[in-house]
């Protein structure tokens, strides 16, 4: 009979998080070789290894992979398990790692977050900042809870929840010679120079959907930061679409143009993803509650 232990479960799943056993012992609290006894005794007890052991590091195997949400369940429901058993109304309490793709973490972080912290200040957020690509794909290793994101997603394995609605502007300096067109004209953009977001961004998709509805340019600089880019169109190294969020201050204090291009879509939708197998336990719901009441 299998008897892992809550704690041996625990161990598994930080250093399926976090990728080593000195960095899931620093979490727990635990020292190293205790760690590393709880791991094997659990390996020992499913008669087969969770992780492959790479020049120090430990990542999942096929049978971790497929173990890591239940454990994970498991322990959230033992957590909420304590929580009902005391018949008292406890402070809702644990940790929630939320993955925002860079116009949200940079720009967007109070609408997506603050209701939620203020209700609940026990709760430990983690919040990683990334391109839509990495979120999605760290949604789908469970090595986040949720993820907010501006760009398209499409697994069979992921919700897609819409958010909020949002838009991008195409920026110039205000020297730029289209920025003294009065009209412009789609033709107007022929031999433009862009700066580009790096590919796997929802800014790059969005960007290259109106580049295609323009006459050729030239891309001339990928960043992937969008500041970075604030600071080269600002420059004159070229032009950029931008989030409208991302700019505001920019257009405000003269360093930037918004171009009037009625004749281009620019919108687009900001989506919270959930992974269709997790478990959605307490902390969770009340973070979907509270972005779906924001």
């Amino acid at each position: 009979m299998i008897n892992v232990s809550l704690r041996q479960l625990e161990v598994f799943v930080q250093i399926a998080l976090h990728g080593s056993v000195r960095a899931a012992a620093e979490r727990l609290y635990m020292t190293q070789p205790a760690a590393s006894m709880a791991l094997a005794e659990m390996e020992r007890q499913l008669d087969a290894p969770v992780f492959d052991r790479e020049r120090g590091r430990l990542r999942l195997n096929a049978r971790g992979r497929e173990l890591l949400p239940l454990a994970q369940e498991l322990l959230e429901r033992h957590a909420e398990f304590g929580r009902r058993a005391t018949g008292k109304t406890l402070a809702l309490a644990g940790d929630l790692r939320i993955g925002a793709s860079n116009t949200i973490g940079n720009y967007r972080v109070g609408e997506l977050l603050g209701d939620f912290v203020r209700v609940y200040p026990q709760v430990a957020i983690r919040l990683r900042v990334a391109n839509t690509g990495d979120i999605a794909a760290a949604m789908l290793d469970h090595s986040l809870d949720v993820g907010c994101v501006e760009g398209p997603v499409a697994h069979p394995l992921i919700e897609v929840r819409p958010w909020r609605d949002d838009a991008l502007v195409v920026c110039a300096p205000p020297d730029h010679a289209l920025a003294k067109k009065h009209s412009l004209k789609p033709e107007h953009f022929a031999g433009a120079r862009w700066v580009l977001r790096e590919p796997g961004s929802a800014t790059r998709t969005t960007s290259e959907r109106v580049l295609a509805q323009l006459p050729p340019g030239e891309t001339v600089m990928e960043l992937d930061q969008i500041e970075s880019i604030k600071q080269a169109v600002t420059a004159g190294l070229g032009i950029a679409c931008l989030p409208e969020v991302a700019v505001t201050d920019a257009i405000a204090n003269g360093r930037l143009v918004a171009l009037e291009t009625p004749f281009l879509d620019l919108r687009r939708k900001l989506s919270i993803l959930l992974h269709r197998e997790k478990y959605r336990g307490a902390v969770l719901e009340a973070f979907l509650d509270s972005v779906s009441a924001s």
